[in-house]
């Protein structure tokens, strides 16, 4: 009762202040659950997904479809092809002599090729369900297979670089000779063509069906793992790791971007095919690959261009959905991506694996996806859930807070958005935080019922109205934290003789820098950026005979504004006397003559009043070191001076009340001032005896002496010698 008591009584003042998520990288911090994210901060209902078929292999990495709709799909560790019927029923259908399954393509007749690796072969199957090799291409890697329209067999090659042609009969012959080391991806446009995407060069080419080749663009990436074509003849094409410093890709305008990160791949090696994973063969020459992804259009109006860029998502398919456009199917996060335009782009799932490996179009608008890390098969519906969740990051206010309305910004499209909120004490929501409340679904927002805490977290619902999605473009709430009292972290008393220059002034060319003013360390809870020590900085100071000033280091963790009373005590008084009231800077200075010498504490008061309502203020207080005020100048005493052989010995003592004697001087007959040296050597007391012997004619002579103390006061005297 006396902690709810004592919370309950809490302050709070100051300004109201809103947490706001309404972008792609703030929603990509929380938990999404059937709900797509587009690149502008756009969060829609995610399309149908489930899992259709689990091989119980670590991957696959190729699928393919019959006329009846069966699947197949392989990939390994194990060259194990499997049969997959339209009801997700599979077995295996082949297993064959080679470690994993690279490309799998289908033929108007309903046979299966499949290339395996390592010393890559291509073997057939057909209706007795039998594999038999079809071709050897005498290569120690095949990368992918494509079929043209009279079921010719096209074997993309890797050291050496080849595609091979095989006609229906199975004779086949090298097609087309690469200069790169791998032809890592291929596809058929429709004119024939064959559209080739190459390793390390990361080249795409179009080669003729009478084998001449052309290269359409060099990326700047080093491996070109997929290529497509659109059903408008544009070419896509992704392409992985850096190939050399410096970009030689013209940028699409507002091409989306991901922060950059550093990612390895081997080719031909453990992580085959881009795809961190795949056992190497014994023979495989690893091949470093550092850098990220790029996709890439190339069509003959507008030239080659990148559409889509990241530097943590590996691509490793492309294909098209039900309405055209692009899909990417990427690693290591398990991502499939959607290019909307050349601007933006989609995240519309994250399956609940690593590595997203090819696609395979479907009836009615499906489309499968074969996984690796582990091997599964996904089928993708073109309808989308019924609901979906997004749960933000949790907030840290930073100090206990109470929280205001929770508003969202968004199209219900006949659909229903609903904010639940939660708060706790502890970083985690933990069971020891607060339940969900009761979900706000007005558009207007309402009030967050979730009790006052340091941090909070909403959720959102989104629910489909016949089929129609919802959109969330934001999700705000608003909070005032606890009004904490300042903090005055040190004071410095500034060399005498100087003042600060009022707002307005103009620099002086005689002025006094001070460096910054750095706070001490504090062993206190870290909180907030707000509670770190700022340096304070201050004008250059004036000559000014007599002035003191101060300078503070202060700091409030609402960042509220403050204002400042500075006043003076002397240290055997009681009561402290005003010098100023609402300082906004943090320094002043003032007239010292005013006071008699001593020694004096300054206290300075910082108030947050200008950010809190009257009455609900919070100060806090520090009073400086000890300093003095000075400004009685040395006295002089026993000044005399004697003719001794042609010399005038010259004699003084010179002590101060309250500092120690800096300087002393003597000047001739009214000549330059010469500094003397006390009979100690060293200028380090309050009293100092001074003796010297010049120079002098006969005659009459004026000596004038002047010592000078810490505080630059000097005292004078002279004499006459006859």
């Amino acid at each position: 009762m006396l902690l709810v008591f004592a919370l309950s009584s809490v302050l709070f003042a100051g300004q109201t202040r809103t947490w706001s998520e309404d972008d792609y990288a703030s929603f990509q911090k929380g938990a999404i659950k059937n709900l797509s994210l587009r690149s502008d901060g756009v969060l829609t209902l995610a399309p149908r997904y489930k899992e259709f078929y689990d091989s119980s292999a670590m991957y696959l990495w190729s699928i393919a479809r019959d006329s009846k709709g069966n699947l197949y799909t392989g990939g390994g560790s194990g060259a194990k092809l499997y049969r997959i019927g339209a009801d997700g029923k599979g077995k295996v259908e082949a297993e064959l002599d080679a470690l994993e399954i690279h490309a799998i393509a289908v033929d108007s007749k309903d046979r299966v090729y499949i290339a395996t690796a390592p010393d890559g072969k291509v073997y057939r199957v057909s209706g007795n369900g039998k594999p038999e090799v079809y071709y050897d291409p005498k290569a120690k890697y095949i990368w992918a297979l494509a079929l043209d329209r009279q079921d010719n067999l096209f074997v993309a090659t890797g050291d050496p670089g080849e595609i091979h042609r095989v006609t229906p009969d199975g004779k086949g012959k090298v097609f087309f000779q690469c200069e790169e080391t791998h032809v890592r991806s291929l596809a058929i446009d429709p004119k024939g063509d064959v559209i080739v995407g190459t390793a390390p060069g990361g080249l795409v080419l179009r080669v003729s069906p009478a084998g001449e080749g052309f290269v359409l663009y060099q990326t700047s990436k080093q491996e070109v793992t997929a290529v497509a074509v659109g059903s408008d003849g544009a070419i896509y094409a992704s392409g992985v790791g850096s190939r050399q410093a410096g970009s030689l890709v013209p940028q699409g305008a507002g091409a989306p971007a991901a922060p950059p990160a550093q990612l390895t791949v081997t080719l031909g090696g453990g992580q085959a095919n881009g795809r961190p994973g795949a056992p190497a063969p014994a023979t495989a020459t690893p091949v470093r690959i550092i850098g990220g992804s790029d996709v890439y259009r190339i069509d003959s109006a507008a030239g080659p261009r990148r559409i889509w860029t990241s530097g943590q998502d590996l691509v490793y398919a492309i294909a098209f959905d039900s309405a055209g456009r692009v899909l990417l199917g990427a690693g290591n996060r398990g991502n499939i991506f959607r290019i909307d335009s050349p601007t933006t782009y989609t995240n519309v799932l994250t399956l609940p694996v690593t590595q997203v490996t090819a696609f395979q179009s479907g009836a009615g608008g499906r489309l499968y996806a074969v996984t690796g890390n582990v091997g599964k098969v996904y089928e993708i519906d073109s309808a989308v859930e019924q609901q979906g969740t997004i749960e933000s990051e949790v907030f840290d206010a930073g100090m206990y807070t109470q929280w205001g309305r929770v508003s969202f910004e968004g199209k219900l499209n006949g659909g229903r958005i609903a904010i639940e909120t939660r708060s706790g004490n502890l970083d985690q929501p933990q069971k020891n935080w607060s339940p969900w409340s009761d979900a706000i679904t007005s558009v207007k927002g309402g009030r967050v019922t979730s009790p006052a805490a340091r941090f909070v977290q909403w959720r959102a619902t989104l629910t489909a109205a016949a089929g129609a999605s919802p959109a969330l473009e934001s999700v705000g709430v608003a909070y005032l934290p606890r009004n904490v009292e300042p903090r005055v972290e040190q004071i410095e008393i500034t060399p005498a003789n100087y003042k600060f220059p009022p707002p307005s002034s103009s620099s002086n060319p005689q002025t006094l820098s001070l460096p910054p003013l750095i706070g001490r360390p504090q062993h206190t809870e870290a909180r907030t950026a707000a509670l770190e020590t700022p340096a304070t900085t201050t004008p250059a100071m004036q000559p000014a005979k007599g002035f003191l000033g101060a300078r503070w280091l202060a700091s409030d963790p609402n960042d509220d504004a403050l204002i400042y009373t500075v006043e003076i005590r002397g240290v055997n008084e009681t009561e402290w006397k005003p010098l100023k009231d609402k300082v906004t800077e943090k320094y002043f200075s003032w007239d010292s003559t005013a006071f008699p010498d001593g020694e004096y504490r300054l206290r300075i008061t910082a108030s947050d009043a200008p950010s809190n309502p009257p009455g609900e203020a919070l100060t806090a207080r520090l009073e400086s070191e000890p300093f003095l005020i000075d400004n009685t100048p040395p006295k002089i005493t026993g000044l005399a001076a004697t003719r001794n052989a042609g010399k005038l010995q010259i004699r003084w003592h010179a002590a101060d009340a309250l500092n120690d004697i800096a300087q002393a001087e003597y000047s001739l007959d009214g000549g330059d001032w010469t500094v003397v040296s006390p009979t100690g050597g060293l200028s380090d007391s309050q009293e100092l005896d001074y003796e010297l012997n010049v120079d002098a004619s006969a005659g009459e002579h004026t000596v004038a002496v002047r010592v000078q103390d810490d505080y630059d006061n000097q005292g004078t005297d002279k004499v006459v010698v006859r």
